[in-house]
């Protein structure tokens, strides 16, 4: 499994609720974005979001790359600070 995380700056409670609600209305992720998942983390109190995005392979994560790269900038929650393409090394869950 392979993540994509994206970390933005600038970011407001309507742009991330904007958001929230497209996703929650889609059917799935964006055409061309192969992803197998989402989480969004927010502080509201710095105005910066994290965005993790999970792909099945690295080619599947290079092609959502190139998705998200030709959005527009008002459909994501802020100012792209920086994006690291990530390998999922371990996952444990300790609930």
């Amino acid at each position: 499994m392979h993540v994509r995380v994206v970390r933005f700056t600038d970011v407001t409670r309507e742009r991330v609720d904007g958001l929230v609600a497209r996703i929650e209305e889609g059917e799935g992720p964006p055409p061309g974005v192969p992803s197998t998942g989402v989480k969004l983390l927010f502080d509201e109190a710095q105005g910066t979001a994290v965005v993790l995005q999970y792909f099945a392979s690295a080619a599947d994560m290079e092609e959502g790359a190139r998705a998200f790269s030709a959005m527009d900038a008002s459909e994501t929650p802020g100012t792209r600070g920086s994006v690291d393409a990530c390998e999922l090394v371990v996952e444990r869950d300790l609930g």
